[in-house]
């Protein structure tokens, strides 16, 4: 295998995981056996949790200062003297009712209108006459000619008539005189009962309860020992400083077929690691390198590959 056909397998297996790091022909796997292939890893920072007793304040005094004490008391003082006022009786109304005229009496010319009604009449609108009516042919004629034979007979023609409505004055239109009496009303109004007076009155004294806040013991300072102030503080130390690694054996691109990948993620999962939705798919989708970074992190394994010391933990058959 050429320098260059070694780099290309190593670029091409460190890229499972990591972005490749370009190297250079100084920057090789030292002592690198034919048919193994190599990749640099990221090694995890490795911390460490411990506990001390820090002393977080010093021991000191302090003057208290012990304020006056003060009590309530009460008592009765006069709010106001007795005296004497004037008080005024006001006077005292009573409503009256009574009637009044609103309207006087008076008359009024009431106009009666005329009465009509209708009466119907028969009238002759053509006289009684007579006239000549052509009567049939005599039957006895001797004339060829019918007509010659025809009887004329005079008739009486009657009168014709009709009957006609109009509106005759039955009751001429008149006037009469009526008497509108007076119209009253109810009023009322406010009449004096009583007259206004006034009246002496005692006003007695008031007297109110008062508290005021008087010294029960004064003011005083006293020496308060306040003791130092200690408390527990947990922190994480940097034990091993994490990064690019040195040159790490890995499993080579043309190994890792549908098989290992299936026994790595079985490995994975028996070791509580979720590979995904779809389970022993035989596929280093995203999910199992996920799962697989980290099984890593956590074992504090070189992280990014299939690194030989991350399948010896896992538990991979052969490696």
């Amino acid at each position: 295998m050429t320098k260059f056909n070694s780099i290309k397998s190593l670029i091409l297996t460190g890229a499972l995981m990591l972005p490749v790091v370009l190297v250079n022909a100084q920057d090789l796997p030292p002592n690198a056996e034919p048919g193994k292939c190599y990749a640099k890893c990221v090694a995890v920072d490795e911390y460490k949790t411990e506990t001390v007793t820090v002393q977080t304040k010093a021991a000191s005094k302090r003057i208290e200062s012990i304020p006056a004490v003060y009590e309530t008391i009460t008592e009765q003082v006069i709010a106001k003297e007795a005296s004497t006022r004037i008080e005024v009786i006001p006077a005292v109304y009573e409503t009256v009712t009574e009637e009044v005229v609103d309207t006087d009496a008076s008359t009024r010319i009431v106009s009666v209108p005329a009465v009509y009604e209708t009466v119907t009449e028969t009238i002759v609108i053509a006289p009684a006459t007579t006239k000549w009516v052509k009567g049939k042919a005599d039957p006895n004629c001797l004339s060829a000619n019918p007509d010659d034979c025809r009887v004329m007979c005079l008739v009486d023609v009657p009168e014709k008539t009709k009957t006609v409505s109009k509106r005759v004055l039955k009751t001429p239109a008149t006037s009469n005189t009526v008497d509108i009496p007076a119209k009253y009303k109810t009023v009322s109004r406010k009449a004096l009962k009583t007259p206004a007076a006034t009246r002496t009155v005692e006003v007695p004294a008031v007297y109110k309860t008062v508290s005021k806040r008087v010294l029960k013991t004064p003011a005083a300072t006293r020496e308060i020992e306040i003791p130092a102030e200690y408390r527990d503080v947990t922190k994480t130390v940097l034990v091993n400083k994490g990064g690019w690694s040195g040159w790490k054996e890995v499993v080579c691109a043309q190994q890792i077929t549908p098989k290992l990948i299936r026994a790595v993620q079985a490995a994975l999962e028996a070791k509580g690691y979720d590979v995904g939705p779809h389970g022993l798919d035989n596929i280093m989708g995203v999910d199992t390198k996920a799962a697989l970074r980290k099984f890593q992190t956590d074992n504090k394994l070189p992280v990014g590959n299939l690194n030989i010391e991350t399948m010896s933990a896992l538990g991979v058959a052969g490696y």
